[in-house]
């Protein structure tokens, strides 16, 4: 009898155990079976056949069963890449890749596989803006041999892209996590066969097509492309590695280009000015710095605005209900306190020192702008603004969003934090004319790592909403930093304007693309075993721990992403011993 080795669908073990293969079955690398293990059946995959296993012959158990097809190799070896990459277990990402339902093989190919359908792979970003038409870029970007891959982060586009594809004459598979299992495992049986276009969400980019020719990711800056659970892996830098493997081409189509975006581009291509510049929105800024005392939120320019929106349509108001920090301004020159080395808004410590949460730089309570050392708190509150809206607005509704409200009303007014900008219904009666967000700098001025892209990411869903630069709707911000670069760059349409400081500014820091980064939290014995081990490895420096709630974190950097998933690699898992422990490598929230 041959021996199999098979990766037992535990994430906790995360081990692989040799078995004999019954006579009369075939098992192929990545074949799903059930296997005998500690006094039960668990699933597993075939992760290497034909092995000259080390363990006695009368010690190895034949398989259980069977069950049906798996991953390809190409995906077994994707998945081993993707769990060191992002500090993960190989089985998280197999789960990924596999059929919710058993399949039965053999998956007979529609066509023949193309081995290196256009050479060695490159990655092109197509700089395109949020409220022009994106469909005849996409179909144009579709491989006309072979089977390509479209991931896009907004599922509600996920109807419009299939039928602009379709058109083509190609045959379209939708492969989306929010599909029952019965659909999920029927688009994944038609995948495995390609010559296909398969169309969904960040899951979609580990469709076992045989002959992957391209991957098409719309909206790489998305937060949504990014696995919210560890091992929180990026389908973007997924896709790009799998490309690389298989000689196959991306093409990551986007507003608003993250470095990490640039970084690992061959070639940024971009339309016209004239043409980019008329894909975003007519922008108009209210520095509140020049309010009268006591104004407020609810400003002239914001009661103006909205008069004008509700006489034709909508309007969404958008504020950080949460924070991310502190602010303070002064209060001489309303100028908001930020880092004199890296621009983030800083907080005021215990020993009444003025601390950067970015870059950790202290100073003197004193502003940059005027010198003078009186500060005061800007505390925003959405609940109390909707209350304020109404008797600004005393015949229009009012209605607030949240990420948990179950059903949107049909309001002449929404009002909510960011989540609102993704869940505003489409009404062509009623479109929206306006997008006010009424305190920019709780998103500007950040104390975190990608603040910059995140709020110019606001800004791009902002522009989808309301429309071209040639249409009747607005943007509409309010802030104390009017000359802020995410601001010139919504005004201008021209996302160049944010890269340049951005960049600067993470070279110097060490953060990513330019550095490794990772955040470590869970039960304090996990962490602080974590933290032990990799202050042992060379090059890798590590901030913290700090309490967090009934646990700890801390922050583990290198000079690359490399040198950090190599010492995550064993010293993650030895740690998860000691109790529940999360490794984010590339935090997104940082």
């Amino acid at each position: 009898m041959t021996v199999c080795r098979v990766r037992p669908d535990l994430p906790a073990l995360d081990r692989v155990f040799d078995y004999l293969v019954p006579d009369g079955s075939e098992v192929v690398l990545g074949t799903i079976v059930r296997v005998p293990l500690q006094g039960r059946s668990v699933r597993g995959w075939v992760v290497e056949t034909d092995v000259d296993s080390d363990t006695a012959p009368e010690r190895l158990r034949p398989l259980n069963k069977v069950v049906g097809a798996g991953p390809p190799a190409e995906l077994l070896a994707l998945a081993a890449w993707a769990a060191w990459r992002w500090a993960g277990t190989v089985v998280a990402f197999l789960r990924v890749a596999s059929p919710e339902n058993s399949v039965t093989p053999p998956v007979t190919p529609v066509a023949p596989p193309v081995a290196s359908p256009v050479g060695p792979s490159v990655v092109r970003v197509h700089r395109w803006p949020p409220a022009s038409p994106r469909g005849g870029l996409v179909t144009s970007l579709i491989a006309d041999v072979g089977s390509t891959v479209v991931v896009l982060a907004d599922a509600r586009r996920t109807g419009a892209l299939v039928r602009a594809l379709a058109a083509t004459g190609r045959e379209v598979v939708v492969l989306r996590s929010d599909q029952s299992a019965a659909e999920r495992t029927r688009a994944w049986r038609r995948s495995v066969a390609g010559d296909c276009v398969v169309v969904g969400g960040r899951t979609a980019v580990w469709a076992p097509v045989p002959d992957l020719a391209a991957v098409v990711v719309l909206d790489e800056g998305d937060e949504a492309l990014k696995e919210e659970r560890a091992p929180a892996w990026h389908a973007r830098d997924v896709a790009i590695e799998r490309a690389r493997r298989v000689g196959a081409r991306v093409e990551l189509v986007t507003p608003a280009p993250t470095l990490d975006a640039i970084v690992a581009a061959d070639d940024v291509l971009r339309p016209s000015r004239p043409d980019e510049r008329g894909g975003w929105s007519v922008v108009e800024v209210v520095d509140r710095r020049e309010e009268p005392p006591g104004v407020g939120l609810l400003t002239i320019p914001l009661g103006d605005a909205l008069r004008r929106a509700l006489t034709a349509g909508r309007a969404v108001c958008v504020l950080n209900r949460k924070g991310r920090a502190r602010l303070l301004a002064c209060v001489a020159c309303g100028e908001l306190t930020r880092c004199e080395a890296c621009g983030a808004a800083v907080i005021e410590t215990d020993t009444g020192l003025l601390s950067c949460p970015r870059c950790s730089t202290t100073r003197p309570k004193v502003c940059l702008h005027c010198h003078a050392t009186r500060m005061k708190a800007v505390r925003p509150g959405i609940a109390k603004l909707r209350d304020d809206l109404s008797a600004l607005l005393p015949r229009a509704s009012i209605a607030e969003v949240e990420a948990g409200t179950a059903e949107i009303p049909p309001a002449d007014v929404l009002v909510g934090t960011e989540a609102v900008l993704h869940r505003v219904p489409g009404d062509p009666a009623r479109p929206v004319r306006l997008v006010a967000f009424l305190d920019a700098d709780q998103e500007l001025l950040a104390p975190r790592v990608h603040a910059a892209e995140q709020a110019l990411w606001l800004m791009v869903r902002a522009a989808r909403l309301v429309g071209p630069r040639t249409g009747p709707g607005r943007i509409l911000i309010q802030t104390r930093v009017p000359d802020h670069e995410v601001i010139e760059a919504v005004r201008h349409g021209d996302p160049e304007v944010v890269r340049v400081p951005e960049e600067t500014r993470r070279r110097d820091l060490g953060y990513p693309p330019f550095g490794g980064l990772a955040e470590v939290s869970g039960a304090a014995a996990a962490v602080d075993a974590l933290v032990a081990a990799l202050r042992g490895v060379e090059g890798i420096r590590v901030l913290g721990p700090v309490e967090a709630g009934a646990g700890k974190r801390a922050l583990a950097q290198a000079a690359g992403v490399a040198e950090l998933c190599d010492a995550l690699a064993g010293s993650a898992r030895d740690a998860r011993g000691h109790g529940r422990l999360r490794v984010e490598v590339d935090p997104l929230r940082v």
